[in-house]
């Protein structure tokens, strides 16, 4: 062979080489890469190239999938879909997954590793494959009772219902919603309606009862109480507090008065102060606990952690706040739920729970079980001890305080004939200046079976800012109260 030719040869092997070793590399290496790039085309065709799996509430699908004409031969639909948006999220073919779409997207669209062998033998038998499904821990009672109250009212809101003996999630609502079927497809037309539904002012795409947090107001008394209890600040809820009302504030000339006329709350014990939310009974035990102790009992309970199991992992709520660097006079304020804390409906929920399953904090998971389209079982939630946020004499005396603020106090609205419930109302301001803003209306509570345990403990969160009602019939009883108690007698009448 000649030189020239030789040196031909030698690049066309060289070419060959480097060829291969791409091929190599492309198929080997940047395969998972490619095939989750959101860009890649072929894998969304193939994705939706059959029925997804469902997710499931109380034993039947509130999802489906329907056949389409073109590329993408399946679409998604929702069944209630208003109602469940904030547990479901959604599985768009233009838009993308969220929530337990988008957490359990390999499962339901059957890439899991899990789902190998089931559809190996379907490409053998000629079946048409499926995706796993997702079994939820919604009671559909509990949740249509949420929303149905939160709509009946026309307000922006969120619900969280948990049971307290082992983390599950029982209602998880928001309003205003949307329904995630309008824009499942890849039309033109489905692309204008997520749109307008993500340019409305309502913001109707937003998870309030998981993903905005909101200044707590009152209801973090019961924090307060417990953290006053366990950190022996107090000792006896029917004693003295003390604390003169209206409450001057520390290294300050502010006085905070209190919301219920002709309430006693001038030296009001701590029983009576949970009564009538008096302000400066609260205002008082936060400053005598201090900022550190303060924030320790509400890390316990879930506050500046993210409300995240890596073993669950179905479960994403933004991080809730008990800021670390207050002075006097914001420790104070934190006391009564105000001041720069924040929390989210899911976190307030995780108090009320904790507090009535005596002292303990379990994990919220909102799936019960993962399963193959053959119904063999993937994964199984085991409830999770979170923490022990204070002991259960604490909890106990916060519940005997509760208890008597929903039989005497200002929280009656959540009672129900027969059955032991606890409760708490809760008015938030909010703004830069919160004369000029509508307050958000709050409301906690439990309910007790005859052995003491509770399987229900709830959170109410309303935002009256585009409500047709005064100013002074926006309070947490009045509204949120209500919401709760039907909730609750949905989970007892189970």
């Amino acid at each position: 062979m000649n030189r020239p030719l030789r040196h031909i040869a030698v690049f066309c092997g060289v070419l060959v080489l480097a060829l291969l070793a791409r091929a190599t590399w492309v198929q080997f290496v940047q395969a998972d890469e490619l095939a989750n790039d959101p860009h890649n085309r072929r894998v969304k065709i193939e994705a939706f190239s059959y029925p997804r799996g469902n997710i499931i509430v109380g034993g039947k699908p509130i999802t489906g999938s329907v056949a389409t004409s073109g590329d993408f031969k399946y679409k998604r639909t929702y069944k209630d879909g208003p109602m469940y948006a904030p547990v479901t999220g959604f599985a768009s073919q233009a838009q993308g997954t969220t929530f337990l779409e988008g957490i359990y997207n390999k499962v339901l669209s059957g890439k899991d590793d899990r789902l190998a062998l089931k559809n190996a033998k379907d490409i053998l038998t000629g079946e048409k494959p499926r995706g796993g499904d997702v079994i939820t821990t919604i009671d559909p009672k509990a949740q249509k009772a949420a929303y149905k109250g939160l709509t009946d009212l026309n307000a922006k809101g969120a619900v969280v219902a948990l049971d307290p003996r082992n983390g599950r999630v029982l209602a998880l609502a928001s309003t205003p919603s949307y329904d995630p079927s309008v824009f499942t497809g890849i039309s033109n037309a489905e692309g204008a309606k997520f749109k307008a539904l993500d340019a409305k002012k309502s913001k109707p795409l937003n998870n309030r009862a998981l993903r905005e947090t909101y200044p707590p107001g009152s209801t973090f008394k019961i924090l307060t109480a417990a953290a006053a209890l366990e950190h022996g600040v107090v000792s006896d809820i029917n004693a003295s507090s003390g604390a003169p009302a209206p409450y001057q504030l520390p290294q300050s000339t502010t006085k905070v008065g209190n919301d219920v006329a002709g309430a006693p709350c001038d030296k009001a014990s701590l029983k009576t102060g949970m009564q009538w939310s008096c302000n400066n009974v609260f205002l008082d035990a936060a400053l005598k606990v201090g900022k550190d102790k303060m924030r320790e009992t509400a890390q316990k309970f879930g506050f500046n952690e993210n409300v995240y199991d890596e073993d669950l992992g179905d479960l994403l709520a933004t991080k809730s706040l008990y800021p670390e660097k207050l002075d006097k006079p914001q420790t104070a304020l934190t006391g009564m739920g105000q001041g720069s804390l924040t929390s989210t409906p899911m976190q307030m929920a995780m108090v009320a729970a904790g507090l009535a399953n005596d002292g303990k904090v379990m994990m919220p998971h909102l799936v019960d079980e993962v399963r193959g389209s053959d119904l063999s079982t993937l994964e199984k939630a085991e409830p999770k001890l979170m923490s022990q946020a204070v002991s259960a004499d604490t909890a106990k005396k916060v519940q005997e305080m509760m208890e008597y603020t929903v039989d005497k106090g200002t929280a009656e609205k959540a009672a129900i004939d027969g059955v032991t419930v606890g409760g708490k109302t809760g008015t938030a301001q909010h703004g830069a200046n919160v004369n000029d803003e509508r307050p958000y209306a709050w409301f906690v509570s439990y309910a007790k079976q005859s052995d003491g345990s509770s399987p229900v403990a709830v959170a109410v969160f309303v935002d009256p800012s585009e409500m047709d009602i005064p100013r002074s019939e926006i309070a947490g009883g009045k509204l949120g109260g209500p919401i709760a108690k039907s909730v609750m007698q949905a989970v007892l009448n189970k």
